[in-house]
């Protein structure tokens, strides 16, 4: 972010998506946007939120309900809790040899019970039934079996983010992730974008993985959760 108050649509990749590219999953409250559950946990609030603001999160969340705010870094009123905060890089595109995979196929709607079942497998953040409506979603197979996808997630103007990258534990040290990067970064670039994408700051491996790609370091950042007051919000303006 400029230090003259000007702001990059990096900085709330949430926000950008979901009022750019993204805006037909937006389910809003106000100034509050956040994904269909089963397409993403990300939600977006405006970059310095308001007593409004606030009321309409707790009117989404419920009373009690606990409501994910990745890249927040502001104080969250009284009677709001913070449950989590996971400290976060955002890494840029800044010299990736992206190049398409002859192995790579593109998974549908038929393939999201694989994917989800990799994904129990292998951790690797949020992925729900409908996070392939996102964007391309690649993987490899080996035996018939998928054991190895990463895909588009947000999609801020401009950018596309690079997400689920997975693989399974029986074939990891191959290289799979790394191809699967690239492919995917060609397509993002073939559309005339730019890839980026986002991991905790303690996952030293990744990180040293997307440096040696070309990946540079953007920002830091924060993954927070936060708990709604018990109370009912009423919220201004609904």
């Amino acid at each position: 972010m400029s230090r003259t108050g000007s702001r990059h649509v990096l900085d709330n990749p949430a926000l950008a998506s979901l009022t750019g590219p993204h805006a037909r999953f937006a389910e809003r409250r106000g100034r509050v946007l956040r994904y269909p559950v089963d397409v993403s946990p990300w939600l977006a609030v405006p970059d310095d939120p308001d007593a409004g603001d606030w009321a309409d999160l707790a009117a989404l969340a419920g009373p009690g309900g606990e409501v994910p705010l990745p890249g927040f870094r502001g104080e969250v009123p009284a009677g709001w809790e913070i449950t989590q905060r996971i400290e976060g890089v955002q890494f840029v595109d800044e010299g990736l040899a992206a190049a398409p995979d002859t192995e790579a196929v593109r998974l549908g709607p038929a393939d999201v019970p694989e994917m989800l079942a990799l994904v129990a497998r292998t951790q690797p953040g949020p992925f729900e039934r409908r996070t392939i409506e996102l964007g391309t979603y690649l993987g490899i197979r080996r035996d018939g079996t998928l054991v190895a996808m990463a895909g588009e997630r947000l999609h801020p103007p401009g950018w596309t983010e690079i997400s689920a990258v997975c693989t399974d534990p029986a074939v990891r040290g191959q290289g799979l992730a790394t191809r699967l990067i690239l492919a995917v970064a060609h397509g993002i670039r073939e559309r005339g974008e730019t890839p980026f994408l986002h991991t905790s700051a303690a996952n030293t491996g990744a990180i040293r993985l997307y440096e040696s790609l070309g990946f540079g370091l953007r920002r830091r950042t924060a993954f927070l959760a936060a708990r709604a007051p018990e109370r009912d919000a009423v919220a201004v303006g609904a």
